[in-house]
């Protein structure tokens, strides 16, 4: 059994199964690195014990009918990625991410934002079923029940351009953080445009 999350976040792991008739059979898990660098960890559970994974291309292998805990060792990056490599030509391009601002109090776009929702749009329609999730987000104007919804609307505006655009609005998700999040920490209060955002993950 294998349990990513620890801590939290996703982990990418190669999974291989056993079969060859000079090995045993079993599976092996092998932790890659995260895109982004940030820290990942995947605990591998076999029948009798557990292990945790949490460096870049170490491996656990649990061998059926083998007692005990699953066995941790590091294997060379280079010979993993040429031995599957097959896998890892089949990886989808890490997520792109870009951001569109807003005049104040409202969901009408700065007019630089609309190269940049071209940008985005065109990211989004060259991969092969890709998807984009849109987040808004405010300054610390007003209150934060006003600014959740703000940031709701000023998402869906975002959405609804793709949607005109011709992209399938299935694969267009909004969601509204309000003033949290914010890009530039201020006090309440405070007209900060490079808060008025929406990002936009295209993946």
């Amino acid at each position: 059994m294998i349990k990513s999350g620890h801590p939290l976040v996703l982990a990418t792991v190669l999974i291989t199964v056993l079969l060859s008739a000079c090995s045993t059979p079993g599976t092996r898990v092998v932790l890659l690195p995260q895109a982004d660098g940030t820290p990942s960890a995947v605990v591998v559970r076999a029948k009798d014990g557990e292990e945790i994974i949490s460096r870049p291309y170490q491996r656990a292998t649990a061998a059926v009918g083998a007692k005990g805990a699953p066995v941790v060792d590091q294997v060379d990056a280079a010979k993993v990625q040429a031995e599957n490599k097959p896998l890892f030509d089949m990886r989808p391009p890490p997520p792109q991410n870009y951001t569109v601002f807003f005049e104040v109090g409202g969901t009408t776009l700065t007019p630089a934002s609309q190269q940049v929702m071209n940008e985005a749009l065109a990211a989004a329609l060259a991969r092969s079923g890709g998807d984009i999730v849109v987040t808004g987000h405010t300054d610390t104007k007003g209150s934060g029940e006003s600014n959740d919804q703000l940031s709701r609307r000023r998402a869906q505006e975002v959405v609804q351009l793709f949607v005109e655009r011709k992209f399938p609005a299935n694969r267009v998700e909004a969601v509204g953080r309000g003033e949290r999040d914010l890009a530039v920490p201020t006090a309440d209060e405070v007209d900060e445009p490079r808060n008025r955002r929406v990002t936009i993950e295209v993946r």
